[in-house]
């Protein structure tokens, strides 16, 4: 038995870092899982290959896409039948300083990392209040809690996320629906692999358990949140950071 047995998953983003590391998390607690992906179509193909089961779909949809989101939604209806876990990961950086930032740089942060998770939530909430039961969780970040230099746009998208997070919880909850946040640190990924070895080690030494994590850090408590064990808390936000927020 598994902790999402008989649930139904979506996440976006969920070819590659931490989405995948979900992903993988997911079907191994027996969920049914649809997940998305913009480009990266060989990467989707792989995973789903892996998993070599019926219970895995890998679509392409662009989540900062109001039309893509609500396709999104009723394919996987058409699916799988229900939706009871919605992962709202899709999300990109444009990082620069805010006298260098273009209106470019700013509106596509915005749209793939915010306007996604309206998007995609907006059009799950109604499968979720007809069944009156759901799980959303919202990926924000450690910089929209503290910000950082050189990421205005990023940390404003992922602050944005939390504050949109408190007021859906705020609005579903009667519904039985919960919506959680979850702030990530620095988290091994390929981003993380371009960093050189003294950049990761400047990184490191200002976090107390001296590592980066890892996807599955993130993918574990992602679990939780999504399973029957926390259903008593909504509308939190709770950091996956080794301890750098303290």
């Amino acid at each position: 038995m598994g902790l999402l047995d008989g649930k139904v998953a979506i996440i976006t983003g969920g070819s590659r870092g931490i989405g995948a590391a979900i992903v993988d998390k997911f079907m191994a607690e027996g969920a049914k899982v649809a997940f998305t992906y913009r480009s990266s179509s060989e990467k989707a193909d792989a995973i789903v290959a892996k998993h070599n089961s019926e219970n895995i779909i890998a679509i392409q949809s662009d989540a900062s896409k109001y039309d893509d989101a609500e396709s999104l939604i009723a394919k996987v209806l058409e699916e799988f039948g229900q939706i009871d876990i919605l992962i709202n990961n899709a999300g990109i950086t444009r990082d620069t300083l805010m006298l260098r930032m273009s209106e470019e740089q700013w509106d596509g942060v915005m749209e793939v990392n915010l306007k996604s998770v309206f998007n995609v939530t907006k059009h799950v909430m109604k499968p979720m209040m007809k069944n009156r039961s759901g799980s959303i969780i919202n990926m924000s970040s450690v910089v929209g809690v503290f910000g950082n230099a050189g990421q205005a746009n990023y940390a404003a998208s992922k602050a944005g996320i939390i504050g949109f997070t408190k007021s859906i919880a705020k609005e579903i909850g009667s519904r039985n629906i919960r919506c959680n946040a979850i702030a990530p640190g620095f988290i091994a990924t390929e981003m993380t692999d371009e960093l050189d070895e003294k950049t990761q080690k400047s990184y490191t030494d200002n976090i107390p358990l001296k590592r980066f994590g890892q996807g599955n850090d993130v993918a574990n408590l992602c679990t939780f949140l999504a399973s029957d064990m926390s259903q008593y808390i909504t509308g939190q936000v709770v950091s996956v950071c080794g301890g750098m927020n303290i």
